[in-house]
């Protein structure tokens, strides 16, 4: 059975950081693009930044420059870096893996989705 887990959320003030980790088990993810998506209540849920298998990454405008993914295939996990927080980033983030070598940035292209974890941002 493949899962994916999420940690490291909480409760953060604004222009602080967090590092969300993801780790998977029941196959391996290193020839897979994952991502990181967020949903804030009532909204729908937001790409945030993907990596593929090569490691190259792509991000929303919105967390450009203040967020970093990364992964540790010897890990099987998946990292991501926030910085510079703002209220506005609070959601709770999904991490989420794809069959394809490629990223995307639409939720509906990926496979395997974790539980999620919360991130409040504080002003």
């Amino acid at each position: 059975q493949v899962q994916l887990v999420e940690s490291g959320g909480g409760l953060v003030q604004a222009g602080g950081s967090l590092r969300l980790s993801c780790a998977a088990s029941g196959r391996t993810f290193s020839r897979n693009a994952m991502g990181w998506f967020r949903q804030a209540p009532g909204k729908e849920r937001q790409f945030v930044a993907a990596i593929n298998w090569s490691g190259t990454t792509s991000y929303a405008d919105s967390v450009k420059g203040r967020f970093t993914i990364s992964r540790d295939n010897a890990k099987n996990t998946v990292y991501l870096q926030m910085g510079s927080l703002k209220p506005e980033d609070t959601a709770v983030y999904y991490c989420a893996g794809r069959e394809s070598r490629w990223t995307a940035t639409d939720h509906v292209e990926y496979v395997y989705w974790g539980q999620g974890t919360q991130v409040t941002v504080s002003s």
